[in-house]
């Protein structure tokens, strides 16, 4: 399958596309310490693609993708022709699943939380960059454990937070 390094985001272009450019912000700025590779830099798409091109390069995309973020903002859950598609994708592939929460819930937001996800193993963060980091560094490695240990709606504990400074 090739060399999974790339972090796959999954968003609401239309709305939420703020947030995914703050994270390219943080990834360009030197002072900032935050650093992914982007699946999305692969293979670009155009406006004019149709949905079976656009399915294609996703699933090229998934298969170099190591971790997943998907950013949840107030519409994320209603989305269903793309936003659903990658998340089932994500989960059928076993890519662990960061969802990043826009409004700060550091838990699963039950009402903004897309139903394919609820209940999977999926860890939950608010939208502050050192918490991201943090699960980006640190969840994967957990992954395969949790999800045979059946565990759910995963979350940090305050002190992981207070070590962070948040």
């Amino acid at each position: 399958m090739g060399y999974r390094n790339k972090t796959y985001v999954i968003f609401d272009a239309d709305k939420d596309m703020w947030a995914y450019s703050y994270m390219k912000g943080w990834k360009t700025n030197k002072n900032v310490d935050f650093d992914f590779h982007d699946a999305h830099d692969l293979n670009p798409l155009t406006n004019r693609a149709g949905e079976e091109t656009v399915k294609s390069r996703l699933r090229e995309r998934f298969s170099k993708t190591k971790h997943a973020i998907v950013l949840i903002g107030e519409s994320t859950k209603n989305l269903y022709r793309f936003v659903r598609w990658e998340l089932q994708v994500a989960l059928k592939l076993e890519i662990p699943l960061v969802a990043v929460n826009l409004n700060h819930f550091r838990k699963i937001d039950q009402d903004r939380c897309p139903l394919v996800i609820k209940d999977t193993t999926t860890v939950h963060v608010p939208f502050k960059l050192k918490i991201i980091r943090h699960a980006l560094d640190n969840f994967p490695a957990d992954y395969r454990a949790k999800k045979k240990e059946g565990e759910v709606n995963l979350y940090y504990p305050n002190s992981v937070y207070e070590s962070l400074g948040l």
